[in-house]
């Protein structure tokens, strides 16, 4: 891991297209600006965390899952 110094004001970038800037620090935090292409995905970390979590959670099945399912889908179509 890098770590950095910045003074408020200061920046740094990452590759070219990526700025950083501290734009604020009191009271224990930080204010920082980024300037990004908006095609680029920026998350807080505990964002992406939970995002991560989500995606691993919907990820997971079993066939318990399937067969249900597929009883109710089956009943759907006797229906008609």
């Amino acid at each position: 891991m890098l770590v950095l110094t910045r003074k408020p004001g200061e920046g740094f970038v990452i590759g070219d297209d990526i700025t950083i800037k501290i734009v604020e620090m009191k009271g224990g935090g930080v204010r920082i600006g980024i300037e990004a292409p908006q095609d680029k995905k920026i998350y807080r970390q505990e964002i992406y965390d939970r995002i991560t979590m989500e995606n691993r959670t919907a990820a997971q099945w079993n066939m318990t899952d399937l067969d249900t399912l597929s009883d109710n889908l089956s009943v759907g179509i006797k229906k008609k």
